[in-house]
């Protein structure tokens, strides 16, 4: 199998705003944003399908995602850290987490947001930050 963009960005071959990793997880800012803080957690195992995890592995990522989560939702204001499991896009495990107010906020279909280069290095640096 080809390796995937996120396994580049797991090697530093591609840049990224990385809040957290370890042995096995990697979490990082999604640079086409739904909303502020919208962040990718992956397995650094290449795995194209989420269900396809050993029961383990998909355990410790979800625990993983809930440590990211909360940092998030201390650092940008909003109802819940909405989660979300589609991977069509990047044939790589992924777990979408974002800042919601409603259901609609998890549009996949909608408009991203923008950010600066400055804005993305400030919010990954304060997630990362807060996480306990």
């Amino acid at each position: 199998m080809e390796e995937t963009i996120f396994t580049k960005i797991i090697k530093g071959e591609i840049p990224c705003y990385k809040i957290a990793e370890n042995d096995n997880f990697f979490a990082f800012l999604d640079i086409s944003p739904l909303a502020k803080g919208h962040t990718l957690v992956i397995t650094k195992l290449q795995n194209d399908y989420l269900f396809d995890l050993e029961d383990e592995l998909l355990a410790e990522m979800l625990v993983f995602s809930k440590k990211i989560a909360k940092a998030i939702k201390k650092i940008v204001p909003c109802k819940r850290i909405g989660v979300a499991v589609i991977g069509l896009d990047v044939p790589h495990n992924h777990i979408h987490l974002v800042p919601i107010n409603t259901g609609g906020d998890l549009d996949f279909t909608g408009p991203r947001i923008q950010l600066t280069k400055e804005e993305f290095e400030d919010l990954a640096t304060k997630i990362s930050d807060a996480i306990e």
